[in-house]
């Protein structure tokens, strides 16, 4: 028998679990379907546990910079309460079943299971269950590890992040392939703890997704903590056997460790959702959704469902659109011209809006400006561990910043004031005659706009 509700919303990771919440708090009769752990990736996998990594082996480094501490670093470079804090701390903080509660107690209601559309508002789930929906259907099931088809990888226990994100032990040496975001981040948590780490990656830089001098950067950064990258180059082979893992390269070079992590991305997977029930096509490489998040009638999608970024805020940021367009309060539709994005390394890499590539593809007549951050005070003041920069891109013919870069010791928190500056389109020449705190790192930006040309 099919039961009808008002909204169904597949998927409870963060976008979806808002949506649902939020439309539940508003009155609306709610389902809510999930076959695994509420929350989805980031708070179990992902972003909350990966920072948590992170922060440890900051501190580890930290104090290996100041003289006469790198043996007392050593020594308490102990991986077990890292191990413990992720599952308790991460496990209280997103616990599964809290999050149904907060759900129940919003007053939706929750499914467990495998959710597929079978037609227009209609939705079956893997226990039996059909509904079907008054006002629609909401689709936010997120992504899945893009894993490529390298010879032999396949039959081997390769890790993904939530591999890395389990582990009890770091490995003594470690092969990650993949130089973006996830694959760089955790190859510098292994290698503070002591792995002998080497990161392997297809284009010709690590973060190629950004800025060239991140990559540049990073690399350097890398050399420095002996972790070892090899650029412009591709798995040709895995073998796995009781030593380990061999990685084979295009020209014959043989990589071993003891573990393999596959950080090659994300993709979206249509495929079991049954949108093909509705006229959209399950091969697709996202949902194509219009300003408002819908992907058509009666229904919406949120999230990295929809191919605009595989980031918990842009999650989020869909998440509240569709809400106001379910509920009809209406409202502006979705503006990306300044996405942020960071990646948690020491340096933080934090970027919004376009790259100069980017910009100068989109027929822009660019100027750039750049000032490092050893140069300035703060930076001066850090010392060790102030590696850094601040580059902005701007449309020279309507005087207005369209990205920028804030790599440093703090860079994700620089970025904020850059990606207000693109988002309010505020003219350059009045960023360039604001007052800037001294000293701080952010004051460099005022450098930067000085060397606009």
């Amino acid at each position: 028998m099919t039961q009808e509700v008002d909204v169904v919303v597949i998927g409870l990771g963060p976008g979806g679990e808002h949506v649902a919440g939020k439309l539940a708090e508003a009155g609306l009769n709610v389902v809510g379907v999930e076959a695994e752990l509420l929350g989805g990736e980031c708070p179990y996998w992902g972003c909350v546990p990966s920072k948590m990594m992170i922060r440890a082996g900051n501190l580890l480094a930290e104090a290996g910079r100041i003289p006469g501490m790198a043996g007392q670093a050593q020594v308490t470079a102990d991986w077990a309460p890292v191990a413990r804090r992720i599952r308790d701390e991460a496990t209280d903080n997103w616990n599964d079943q809290v999050a149904v509660d907060r759900l129940v107690g919003q007053g939706g209601h929750f499914v467990r299971g495998r959710g597929a559309l079978i037609g227009p508002r209609t939705v079956r789930v893997s226990d039996g269950q059909e509904f079907t929906a008054r006002r629609g259907v909401v689709i936010s099931t997120g992504t899945v590890p893009q894993i490529p088809p390298v010879p032999g990888l396949a039959e081997t226990p390769y890790w993904t992040n939530r591999g890395a994100i389990a582990a009890e032990q770091p490995p003594a040496s470690l092969i990650v392939l993949g130089g973006g975001a996830i694959g760089v981040e955790l190859a510098q948590v292994f290698a503070r703890f002591g792995s002998r780490v080497t990161v392997v990656e297809a284009l010709d830089r690590l973060l190629a997704l950004e800025e060239p001098e991140a990559g540049a950067l990073l690399a350097e950064v890398f050399e420095k903590e002996h972790l070892t990258v090899r650029t412009g180059a591709r798995a040709a082979q895995v073998r796995h056997d009781d030593n380990g893992f061999t990685v084979t390269l295009d020209g014959g070079e043989e990589l071993s460790a003891e573990q393999l992590l596959v950080a090659t991305g994300r993709r979206v997977d249509l495929t079991s959702l049954g949108v093909d029930t509705v006229g959209l096509d399950p091969k697709a490489r996202a949902l194509t959704v219009d300003g408002m998040m819908r992907a058509g009638e009666g229904l919406w999608a949120v999230g990295d469902v929809t191919g605009r970024g595989a980031f918990t805020h842009m999650a989020m940021y869909q998440a509240e659109i569709a809400i106001r367009d379910i509920l009809g309060q209406g409202g502006p539709e979705a503006d990306y011209r300044a996405l942020p994005r960071v990646t948690f390394t020491d340096p933080e890499f934090g970027a919004v809006g376009l790259t100069e590539a980017q910009a100068r593809e989109q027929g822009l007549r660019v100027r750039t400006g750049t000032t490092q951050v050893p140069s300035s005070s703060r930076g001066w003041i850090h010392k060790a561990g102030n590696e850094g920069f601040i580059k902005l891109v701007e449309d020279a013919d309507r005087g207005v910043l369209v990205g920028a870069t804030s790599a440093g010791p703090t860079g994700g928190e620089v970025l904020y004031g850059l990606a207000v500056a693109i988002q309010a389109a505020v003219p350059t020449e009045d960023l360039l005659h604001m007052i800037y705190a001294y000293p701080t790192i952010h004051r460099a930006v005022q450098v930067a706009l000085a060397e606009l040309s």
